[in-house]
Order: structure tokens, then C-alpha cells, then sequence
């Protein structure tokens, strides 16, 4: 009978041995691999959206480091509506960011054409949409594809300009009334 208390004894010690064995390997492996996936992750091996952004920055920093050239055009005056109906006036300066060199006489030998293209893209929207941030955007988008094109036109000839040279726009006055 001692024999048998002593048998029933000994595997539940070694059960219990094991179990807490067991659990220690598991708590050792799951930091193992906590360790593994935050290197992998810090490191990029993981993030897909890392490289990407890094290449995106890296293409901006050559955009900026080629050589660009930029012109102003000031003190526009421009009758808009609100959603309304009511008119307001609202006053207008931007800067064109280009890569050609003589965009200043280009854009001086086109302004009334360049005007225009403001003044239609300016008419066709509202006051309320010309507040927003997301309205700026879009009308910085579509006066760089129109004005490109007015530029496109009035150079078409040229073989020495490229087309599309406009780049960026920056709004330096946008006054609402």
C-alpha cells in the first residue's frame, strides 16, 4: 500500500515539473518572437510602406534639388458667388514653380491667356468651395493642367522647352470677401 501512495505521488510531482517546464519554454519562445517581429518590423522587413515612403522622399529631394524657376503673378481681383447667389470679390496671387528657365517671359508674352484660365477656373466654383482646404488643392491641380497648357500652346514650336514644365502652384494671397 505504501508502494502504491508512492507510485501516485511521483507522477503528479514530474506532472507538475513538466507543466511549469512547458510554460516557461512557451513564455521564452513568444518573447523570442515578439523580439524577432519588432527587429523585423523596425527594420522594414515587414513594412511595405516604408520603402515606399522613403523612395517618395527621396524623389521629391531630386525634384527639389533640379533646378527650378518660379514667377509671380500678383494682385488678381476676382468676382465669385456663394452658394447663394450673392456675389463677393475675392484677391488672388500665386507663384508658378517651374523646370524651364525662361518662365518668366513666357508667362509675361502669355499672361492675358494665363488670366483667363484663372478667372474660368475661379468662376466655376463657389465661395464655400474655395475655403475648403480640399477645394484649394483641386483648383491648385487644375490651374497647373491648364496653365500647362496655355504654356504648351504658346511654345509649341520650341523643341528646346519641354512640355509640362509648370510644377507647382503656390497661392501667396487668398482673400475672400
Amino acid at each position: 500500500m505504501a508502494d502504491e501512495e508512492t507510485k501516485e505521488v511521483a507522477p503528479q510531482k514530474s506532472g507538475k515539473g513538466l507543466m511549469i517546464a512547458l510554460i516557461g519554454i512557451i513564455v521564452v519562445l513568444i518573447i523570442a518572437v515578439g523580439g524577432l517581429g519588432f527587429y523585423l518590423f523596425s527594420s522594414g522587413a515587414l513594412n511595405n510602406t516604408q520603402p515606399q515612403g522613403q523612395e517618395m522622399m527621396k524623389a521629391e529631394a531630386d525634384e527639389d534639388s533640379k533646378e527650378s524657376f518660379k514667377v509671380a503673378i500678383n494682385d488678381l481681383v476676382l468676382n465669385i458667388t456663394n452658394a447663394k447667389g450673392r456675389e463677393k470679390l475675392m484677391k488672388l496671387s500665386f507663384t508658378l514653380k517651374s523646370t524651364e528657365e525662361s518662365i518668366e517671359a513666357i508667362v509675361e508674352d502669355n499672361k492675358a491667356e494665363v488670366i483667363d484660365v484663372v478667372i474660368q477656373q475661379i468662376s466655376a466654383r463657389s465661395s464655400e468651395e474655395l475655403l475648403t482646404v480640399g477645394g484649394k488643392e483641386l483648383l491648385k491641380e487644375e490651374l497647373i493642367e491648364e496653365i500647362n497648357i496655355v504654356i504648351n500652346d504658346a511654345t509649341a514650336t520650341d523643341e528646346d522647352i519641354k512640355k509640362n514644365n509648370v510644377k507647382k502652384l503656390y497661392f501667396t494671397t487668398f482673400v475672400i470677401k
